[in-house]
């Protein structure tokens, strides 16, 4: 598993297509290169963080390229709420149906009260949640290894 790093991607603008940011470049290789995506999302606002959709946006250019196009995916989404992160999860998957990611149906996560489940460096501290995400990863893999497009 290797981690994303898009905090720092340019905003997109298809403006800046014909000399695209090495940034978006790079990010477009690692997701063709890449079995599977499984993405984590914070819930703000009932959406997805901009970063996110900006990262969406950069990987389906240019027109005729999308990197996402056919890749299984999974996601878990978080909140410090009662409602679990279930708005962001699910405008995460309108985004991803557009682009062709095939994002796992069952199980869903979603994961509310993160002020609970998390110490101050982010380590997980809930064993209840820790035995519910291996099982949601377990799964992952599966939806992967089924899904994932294979060599031709």
């Amino acid at each position: 598993m290797e981690l994303l790093d898009i905090s720092e991607l340019p905003m997109f603008n298809e403006d800046l297509e014909a000399n695209p940011p090495e940034e978006w470049v790079a990010l477009r290789k690692k997701i063709r290169a890449v079995d599977g995506l499984l993405f984590f999302t914070p819930e703000y606002n009932r959406s997805v963080p901009g970063v996110l959709k900006n990262a969406i946006d950069v990987g389906s250019r240019p027109y005729g390229e999308n990197s996402w196009n056919g890749k299984p995916g999974g996601i878990v989404s978080v909140s410090t709420g009662a409602i679990s992160g279930f708005g962001a999860n699910h405008h995460l998957r309108q985004s991803l149906t557009f682009v062709n990611v095939h994002a796992m149906a069952q199980p869903e996560a979603y994961l509310g009260g993160a002020a609970e489940l998390f110490d101050d460096n982010g380590k997980l501290t809930n064993s209840a949640t820790e035995k519910f995400l291996k099982s949601f990863l377990q799964a992952f893999e599966i939806w992967v290894h089924t899904n994932a497009k294979k060599p031709q």
